[in-house]
């Protein structure tokens, strides 16, 4: 007669693990910190003298507020920097629980030495950009399209280039599988994880709490059904894959959050046009402070080509 409890108890035993994981993996209320106020680890010390005196330069740099209203009727907000009438525009990502800041000030001294415009984008729940819920770039990539857009719109038919770090990257890698005005021209992806399911399986098997074919279920489901979004959906392989736009990607090669061999990864995938560099020592997301002169050439090699192409 009561044969239904024990399925019930598995049933709600379930849900109640699934709620627990999508608060952990992916919902996320920002603090609205200082951006000098980030995590520290021993390869970021190393470097932070650097990066802090990129993000308090960069915060000194005046700036238009801007915002638009995502697919799902979120409030986005973003940064844009404005150096000359006409000019190529960088379009930048921060990565997963971080921001603006800290993880694109030192690109964007670059891109103002470069003589471009920037748009500096508060990922959604991260900033002054609504939401609750992190997608690992499944949302945000949609999300991205619509700034593209909304820079089309504004700027004309000005050449966009697409740059981002650690989710960020991953981000504009899964964009650049859709189909996106001609008038963007590449892509930068520093620090990307190769897909959304091998990140978070690694995350798992680090932390060695449970088994990742045991807990990456759940992760799923939670995603699924508490943040309306599925995980497996898209991953920057396929968008690598399915593009044609050229993509720089940097990666460093003591990077202990997402390998190396994610990028290469994401190499082989590639159609075409996909150059791949190594920034030798250097820690997570911090590419652009480790190695910032090489970062400069690099950069500015790959966009001197792709608009010696528009000119041909």
């Amino acid at each position: 007669m009561l044969w239904w409890i024990i399925p019930t108890v598995v049933l709600a035993t379930i849900l109640i693990a699934s709620l627990f994981v999508y608060f952990a993996a992916f919902y996320y209320k920002d603090p609205l910190k200082s951006p000098l106020d980030y995590r520290i680890s021993d390869q970021t010390e190393k470097v932070k003298n650097t990066l802090d005196e990129a993000i308090i330069n960069m915060q000194k740099d005046g700036y238009e507020e801007v915002t638009i209203t995502s697919f799902d009727g979120l409030k986005l907000f973003a940064r844009y920097y404005h150096k000359e009438d006409g000019a190529p525009l960088f379009i930048a990502c921060h990565g997963y629980k971080s921001n603006y800041a800290k993880d694109c000030s030192k690109i964007y001294s670059m891109i103002k030495d470069l003589g471009f415009n920037a748009l500096v984008i508060d990922q959604r729940c991260h900033g002054k950009s609504k939401g609750r819920t992190i997608t690992f770039g499944i949302k945000e990539r949609k999300d991205l399209l619509f700034w593209i857009n909304y820079a089309c719109k504004r700027f004309g038919k000005v050449p966009i280039f697409l740059t981002g770090v650690s989710m960020g990257a991953a981000t504009v890698l899964m964009t650049v599988g859709s189909k996106l005005p001609k008038n963007v021209k590449g892509a930068i992806a520093d620090c990307p994880y190769d897909s959304p399911k091998n990140i978070i399986k690694l995350a798992i098997k680090r932390r060695k709490k449970a088994p990742s074919c045991l807990l990456f279920p759940l992760v799923f489901l939670g995603g699924l059904l508490f943040g309306r979004f599925n995980i497996l959906s898209y991953s920057p392989l396929k968008g690598a894959k399915e593009t044609e736009i050229p993509i720089l990607l940097i990666h460093g090669d003591d990077d202990r959050f997402v390998p190396y061999e994610m990028s290469e990864n994401v190499q082989n995938a590639a159609r075409k046009n996909v150059e791949l560099r190594c920034a030798r020592g250097s820690g997570h997301a911090l590419n652009q402070v480790t190695v910032p002169n090489e970062y400069f050439e690099w950069l500015s090699t790959f966009v001197k080509n792709q608009l010696d192409k528009e000119q041909l």
